[in-house]
This record gives C-alpha cells, sequence and structure tokens, in this order.
C-alpha cells in the first residue's frame, strides 16, 4: 500500500520538506500533486509524475520527475510550481501571524485530463503547514506619528539587527519578508507609504523625511541593535530604498531587488531639496503573446543612458546588494544595475555585490514562493508582465535569500562588532 510522508509536516515557508512514496510496485508511475487556498479562496495547484525505482520507492530528493510542472530532480518544486487556477493572482500570505498556508500534498494514478474521465482516488495525502512566521516572534502594529507599519521582532532579549522593509507598486502594507527575517533573527519593520490606512491613496511624492522617522523609530527601540540599520526592497521599493540610502544617514546596508537608479514617475524631497521623475518613453511599451504589459523599454534613452538622471550613490556610506531577474519584464534591472555599480566604480567605491540570475523575473521572493509572472497592479490599466522562468526563478530565490540574510548580517552586526 502506497505511504506519503514528509519531514517536517510543520515549517516555515522558506525551508524544506523532504517528500517520500514508499509502498509501490517497482517502476510504477504515480502523479504527485500539490494544491492549496489562498486567504481569499483562490485556488494554486500543482503536478508532477515520477517513477518508482526497483522497491518501489520515490524520494523527491533523488529521483528526477519526468513529466508535469517541471522535469529533472527538485525537491521543492511541487511547492514552487503552483499555478494559480485564475490567472494573475499573485499568492501573498496577509495573516502571517495566526494561521500557515495548509498545501494538500497527494499520490495518485496518473490519468490523462479529458472532460467525463473521473480519477481515481488518491492514495495516500498529506498536509503540510507552511507557515511566515516562527515560534516566539512578536508583531507590534505600528501608528506612531505620521508611521505606519508593523515591527516584527525575534524572540529573546535582543538586541537584533534592524532593518525596513519595502514593496513597490501594489502599496498597503506587506508584511510576509518582515515576519521571516524576524523569524531568522531581525527586528524587520514592514512599512506602509501609500494605500494603507490614512497615508495617500495613491503615491504622489516620495518624502524621504516620511522615511528618516521610520529609521530613527527603529534605533529608538531598545531591542534594535544600531547603529545603523538595513533595507530591503523591490520594485518601487528599491527605488525608495536607494533614495534613503543617498539621502539619509545610519542606512548601513541596503538590499536592492529589481529597483531603477532613479526616479520613476515621483518627485523625491528631502528637506527642500527636490529629485524629479526620470522621463519616460512610453511609445517602447510591449506586450507578449497574451497581451501583458511590458515596461522594461521605456527608460531606454532616458534613464539607461543619461547619468543626469541617476541619483548619486556614490554619496551613499553604506553597502548595497543589488539582486537582478535578467528576465525581468517591468524594469531593465540588469542595466540600472551594472549603470549603479559603474558610478560606485567611478568613484572608487567598492561597497557593493550584485547577484544577477539569468531566467529570474522580477518578483523574486523568498524560497519555493510559485512564481508570479504576471498580475494586476492598482493604478496601472493593462496586466503586467512580470517576467520569469519557473525552474531558474526558483533557483534565483533559493539562492537570493541566503545570500540577502549573509549580506544584512555582515554589514548590521559585524561592522558593529569590529567597532568595539
Amino acid at each position: 500500500m502506497a505511504q506519503l510522508t514528509a519531514t517536517p509536516l510543520s515549517a516555515l515557508v522558506d525551508e524544506p520538506v523532504h517528500i517520500q512514496v514508499t509502498g509501490l510496485t517497482p517502476f510504477q508511475v504515480v502523479c504527485l500533486q500539490a494544491s492549496l487556498k489562498d486567504e481569499k479562496g483562490n485556488l494554486f495547484e500543482s503536478q508532477a509524475f515520477y517513477k518508482a525505482n526497483e522497491v518501489g520507492e520515490v524520494d523527491l530528493e533523488r529521483d528526477a520527475s519526468v513529466g508535469g510542472d517541471y522535469v529533472g530532480v527538485h525537491p521543492m518544486g511541487l511547492l514552487w510550481s503552483l499555478k494559480p487556477e485564475k490567472l494573475l493572482t499573485r499568492l501573498a500570505k496577509r495573516d502571517v501571524m495566526n494561521t500557515p498556508f495548509q498545501v494538500q500534498v497527494k499520490v495518485c494514478e496518473p490519468y490523462f485530463p479529458i472532460k467525463n474521465v473521473v480519477p481515481h482516488a488518491p492514495k495516500d495525502s498529506l498536509t503540510l503547514e507552511r507557515w511566515y512566521v516562527a515560534p516566539g516572534v512578536t508583531r507590534i502594529q505600528v501608528k506612531e506619528g505620521r508611521l505606519r507599519g508593523a515591527l516584527f521582532l525575534p524572540p529573546g532579549e535582543g538586541r537584533f539587527p534592524g532593518l525596513i522593509d519595502l514593496f513597490g507598486s501594489t502599496g498597503g502594507l506587506i508584511e510576509f519578508r518582515a515576519s521571516l527575517l524576524a523569524s531568522h533573527g531581525f527586528a524587520a519593520l514592514a512599512l506602509a507609504y501609500w494605500g494603507y490606512d490614512d497615508l495617500p491613496p495613491l503615491l504622489e511624492k516620495v518624502d524621504l523625511e516620511y522615511f528618516e522617522e521610520a529609521v530613527e523609530f527603529l534605533l529608538r527601540h531598545p531591542k534594535v541593535l544600531g547603529p545603523g540599520v538595513g533595507v530591503i526592497s523591490v520594485c518601487k521599493g528599491a527605488e525608495v530604498g536607494l533614495s534613503m540610502a543617498v539621502n539619509l544617514k545610519n542606512i548601513t546596508a541596503t538590499v536592492l531587488i529589481n529597483g531603477p537608479n532613479f526616479a520613476i514617475g515621483n518627485l523625491h524631497v528631502y528637506r527642500g531639496q527636490t529629485s524629479l521623475p526620470t522621463p519616460t518613453n512610453i511609445e517602447f511599451t510591449s506586450s507578449n503573446a497574451l497581451g501583458f504589459a511590458e515596461f522594461y523599454r521605456t527608460y531606454e534613452q532616458t534613464g539607461d543612458v543619461d547619468s543626469r538622471y541617476c541619483f548619486p550613490i556614490e554619496k551613499a556610506e553604506g553597502h548595497f546588494l543589488f539582486v537582478v531577474g535578467e528576465d525581468d519584464k517591468a524594469l531593465n534591472s540588469k542595466a540600472h544595475a551594472l549603470q549603479a555599480t559603474s558610478q560606485l566604480t567611478r568613484n572608487g567605491k567598492k561597497n557593493w555585490t550584485v547577484l544577477s540570475y539569468p531566467g529570474a523575473g522580477h518578483l523574486i521572493e523568498p524560497p519555493y514562493s510559485p512564481l508570479c509572472c504576471a498580475s494586476r497592479i492598482p493604478f496601472v490599466s493593462p496586466n503586467i508582465h512580470w517576467g520569469g522562468e519557473v525552474i531558474p526563478h526558483a533557483a534565483a530565490q533559493e539562492h537570493s535569500w541566503k545570500e540577502i540574510q549573509s549580506f544584512l548580517k555582515k554589514h548590521l552586526i559585524l561592522d558593529v562588532t569590529s567597532q568595539l
């Protein structure tokens, strides 16, 4: 009798799971299926076909999928290949503290997917719990002065390296990355800056004094290590993160995931000084075969080639980690990172690292997250193609997540101890 096992059954979403099937007949072909529903009831599914070995066993850490949503040896493929039933749906956890994602995993007889064919009942099944927060992590709602967000603190007395977590064009308050980073020892502030609570419903300008308040808030907290903080940011958030590093004090380490090195769409204002948005070439917008908009060429005659639009990154005192998806269809992220690092090099700076991933798209998220290749965002009419190929994008997420944490710890912890 077939038996499906997974170890551990309950874990953080960025932790691997060892999935095995025993009790099959020698060389039997089976279909492994995974599914979950998000908090809105949207269904995500995946499947892969495996052939048992001579003793009737399948081990995802050893055996290759021969078909389905991926091919080859990919121990976590069932999770990162999950696809939405409704196109343009992004998997994003909202309530990170109280409930995990529950992933149903089944081992089934293969069948041809045509109408009126009723599949056999699963041979065995189990449920994985995938948490975005470790035991003991606390969440503190932040509503202090103008600041709106959520501060996640690891268990224990502290003090912990502090960082600010910024997302981009979706607006609102997005917490899943900050809660995970707190689970790995960081005091992480998920910071909203538009489209949340009493903040502006649309982003009209980037007021850097608001983000300066966030830096000061973190450094005042008794459980934050100091004397500097980190920033982790993506998309529009990476634009803001870079501007923070250039203009504000006490930004020690900045992670920029697929962002520009100049202002896009909005003024940046700080203490009376203004950075104008870079002109766009909207005529260079393209679309893919499904009609999803691609914007990665819209700055190729302005920001991509004219340094007067670029943030003066050489003024920043901290360190930079650029994370680049080379198949990003929303921004020409590789060109932006190369332009920024060339600017640093010309000014004698060596305070940067670039991680560049062929086949990875725009939305590089924590490990084992499904690729979101296209979705809607609130203020853009067409659906946006974010890019990415499933297998290399998954590999980029797994590798970059480890590198991001190492980079932040190196510059937020070791730099402190070296000064003592």
